[in-house]
C-alpha cells in the first residue's frame, strides 16, 4: 500500500493491535485466517507495519514503537532515541523555544525536540514520510507542538525559527552515500541554511572528513553504548570545537589541540579508545587521560603502566606480547586453556574468523587477542578486560 491511510482507519488500528505480536514464521497462517474478513491489501500493509514496528522498538523502545507509524527507510535511516534526546537536550539548554526540522523523515527527531518542550516546524518532500511523521505526532500526543509539513526544503522559509535541524539523505539507489556534497540536498546547502538561523544542528555521517567541517561549526562525534551513531555540526554554539560524547550520560571530551602521544613499548595495560574519540581525532587526549603513549604512531592503541579507567576507553590487561606467529598463539592459548578468544584487530590484515579457525580454541577460560603493529612491526598482544582492583602485575611478558 503506498499510503498509512487505511492504517488510521478504526478498522486498520484495530488489525494492527491483533496482529502486533505476531511470529514472522506465523505470518502466512495469520494471513490467511484475516483476508476472511478484511480486504488483503489491508491485512498485508498490517503484518508489515508489525514487523517494521519490532525492528523499530531497538530504536524507539517497544513502548513507542508500538504506537508509531514507519516505512521500511524510516527505520533504517532513523535516529535511535537516545541520541535524538541528547541533542533536543543540547538544543533546550541552549534556550530554542522553536525548530525548524528539514528532510525529518517519519519524525523521531521532531518527536525529541517536542518532548523537550521545543515547537517543530517538521518538513519532508516524500508525501508516505510526511504522513508517517504526522502520524507519529499524533499517536505520541504531540501534535500540538509538531506542524508536518509536506514541502520541498527549499522552500520553506526557516526565517522566525530560533533553530534550524537538518538531516540529509545520505543515502541512494546504490546504498550509503560518502560524499558530503552528494547529499540530498547537499551539505552546503545544509550548512547555507544553519547560517542563517542564531543556532542550528547538522546531523552527517560519522565518517566526514574533518576537512569538511566549516570552520565557524563545532564538531561532535556521538557513541551510543560503544557504537559510533553520528556526527554533528553545530552552529552559534562554539566555533572550531571538536567533542566526542559518549551515551548514556552524557559524557563529552573535549579537544585540548594535544600533539600527538610518543610511541612506547607495550606496558602492562592497552586501552581501546571509544570510536566517537578515535572519529573526533581526540586519542592524544585519551593518551593524557591514562597517562600513556602509542603502541604505534599510526594505530589508536593506547598503552600505560598504570591503570587509569576512563569512560572514553575500555581498558585491558595484557598478559603477553608475541610477534605476529600463529603457531606461538595457538601453543599459548592451548597453555592457557582458552576456549572463548574475543580477537580485535587495527593495523593488520588478518580476519578474526580466520585466526580462530587456525588456533582453534578449547578450554574453559576466555582470553582477548589483539593484532596490530607496535613500532611498525606486526604483533599480537593476549590479555583480558582490566579490573579495578587485583592482584599486582608486572608487565606484559614478551614472547
Amino acid at each position: 500500500m503506498n499510503d498509512l491511510a487505511p492504517l488510521l482507519t478504526p478498522e486498520g488500528r484495530a488489525l494492527l493491535d491483533e496482529v502486533r505480536d505476531t511470529d514472522p514464521a506465523q505470518e502466512l497462517a495469520v494471513a490467511t485466517r484475516l483476508r476472511r474478513e478484511h480486504p488483503a491489501e489491508l491485512v498485508s500493509a498490517a503484518l508489515g507495519q508489525a514487523r517494521l514496528r519490532q525492528r523499530a522498538a531497538v530504536k524507539f523502545g517497544a513502548e513507542d514503537a508500538r504506537r508509531m507509524f514507519f516505512t521500511p527507510d524510516g527505520v533504517e535511516q532513523s535516529t535511535r532515541v537516545s541520541v535524538a534526546a541528547y541533542r533536543a537536550g543540547r538544543m533546550a539548554a541552549l534556550g530554542v523555544t522553536s525548530v525548524a526540522d528539514l528532510c525529518c523523515g517519519i519524525g523521531g527527531d521532531a518527536i525529541a525536540l517536542a518532548r523537550a518542550g521545543i515547537r517543530v516546524l517538521a518538513v519532508d518532500r516524500d508525501p508516505r514520510t510526511a504522513e508517517a511523521a504526522r502520524a507519529n505526532a499524533e499517536a505520541l500526543g504531540l501534535a500540538e507542538l509538531i506542524e508536518v509539513r509536506e514541502a520541498d526544503v527549499a522552500d520553506v522559509d526557516t526565517a522566525g525559527y530560533d533553530a534550524v535541524f537538518a538531516d540529509p539523505a545520505r543515502r541512494g539507489g546504490r546504498g550509503r552515500i560518502f560524499d558530503p556534497e552528494a547529499y540530498s540536498p547537499p551539505l552546503s546547502w545544509a550548512v547555507a541554511a544553519a547560517r542563517r538561523a542564531p543556532h542550528a544542528a547538522l546531523k552527517v555521517a560519522p565518517g566526514i572528513p574533518h576537512e569538511a567541517v566549516p570552520q565557524d561549526a563545532e564538531a561532535e562525534w556521538i557513541s551510543d553504548g560503544g557504537d559510533v551513531k553520528e556526527a554533528v555540526l553545530w552552529f552559534g554554539t562554539a566555533p572550531g570545537a571538536v567533542r566526542a560524547t559518549l551515551l548514556p550520560g552524557p559524557r563529552s571530551l573535549l579537544s585540548r589541540g594535544l600533539p600527538d602521544p610518543e610511541v612506547r613499548p607495550p606496558g602492562r595495560y592497552l586501552y581501546e579508545p571509544d570510536g566517537a574519540a578515535i572519529r573526533a581525532h581526540l586519542v592524544a587526549e585519551v593518551a593524557e587521560e591514562v597517562g600513556g603513549g602509542l603502541l604505534d604512531a599510526t594505530i589508536a592503541y593506547v598503552t600505560a603502566d598504570t591503570l587509569h579507567p576512563t569512560p572514553y576507553a575500555t581498558a585491558y590487561e595484557i598478559t603477553d606480547h608475541l610477534p605476529f606467529n600463529v603457531k606461538k598463539l595457538k601453543a599459548l592459548l592451548r597453555e592457557r586453556r582458552v576456549g572463548t578468544l574475543t580477537v580485535k584487530k587495527r593495523g593488520s590484515a588478518v580476519e578474526p574468523e580466520e585466526l580462530r579457525r587456525k588456533v582453534k580454541p578449547q578450554g574453559p577460560h576466555a582470553a582477548t587477542v589483539f593484532l596490530t603493529r607496535v613500532a611498525g612491526a606486526p604483533a599480537m598482544l593476549v590479555g583480558h578486560p582490566a579490573r579495578e582492583s587485583g592482584p599486582p602485575g608486572g608487565p606484559a611478558r614478551q614472547r
